[in-house]
């Protein structure tokens, strides 16, 4: 399969040749589905908590005697029925852990990249950097490439400081390293925006060998 790579200035320049077991699959959205899954699930710290009747300070002592105030009995104010007492089935500490195996996290990767390839969701650049830290070139150069507004991931080789100052206060923009990209950062965005080395690292990581 071939894509056409962009000047930054919107200009087509040459083309690229990318392994069609990577972007020219039929998409396999079972296992897209589980990948993202267990990547949402694994991101999750797991450290809610709350202190039932036990684990609430104080309440050792029985507040009045069992019988004869013509009230109800109560051993501890403590119980879950009293203001500041513990609480009934609140969340417990635990992890969230998915496993998935590494042939499926793959198989998820080139199934979202092969969709986004058949629907030209994919952009590829000869270069994107930015020579001032200035979200308005970056903005500019969305504009040039009818990105602007839109949802992007963009999957570069390497970023420099000054390429991620100029993206981060841009609304829907994503930044990631090609290689480190999970299913969920290819498949949460309305266009996958490259640069040629980006693409040629992630077209080696997950071809067949």
């Amino acid at each position: 399969m071939k894509f056409n790579i962009l000047k930054q200035d919107g200009t087509k320049g040459s083309s690229i040749t990318v392994d069609d077991s990577v972007f020219g699959i039929e998409p396999n959205n079972s296992v897209v589905h589980q990948a993202v899954v267990a990547e949402l699930a694994n991101a999750r710290q797991g450290t809610h908590s709350a202190k039932n009747r036990s684990r609430v300070r104080g309440g050792g002592k029985k507040p009045w005697k069992q019988k004869g105030r013509g009230v109800a009995r109560a051993g501890t104010i403590r119980s879950p029925i009293w203001k500041g007492g513990g609480v009934v089935f609140g969340p417990e500490p635990h992890k969230y852990y998915k496993k998935i195996s590494k042939k499926m996290r793959q198989l998820a990767r080139r199934s979202v990249l092969s969709s986004k390839a058949k629907n030209g969701e994919i952009i590829i650049l000869e270069d994107i950097s930015i020579s001032n830290p200035k979200t308005k070139d970056f903005a500019d150069l969305l504009k040039k490439l009818n990105l602007s507004g839109k949802k992007i991931t963009i999957l570069v080789a390497g970023y420099t400081d000054n390429l991620f100052l100029a993206v981060r206060n841009i609304p829907n923009i994503y930044l990631v390293e090609a290689t480190s990209a999970s299913t969920y950062d290819l498949l949460d965005c309305e266009s996958i925006l490259f640069d040629k080395a980006g693409l040629s690292l992630i077209n080696k990581q997950l071809t067949l060998n």
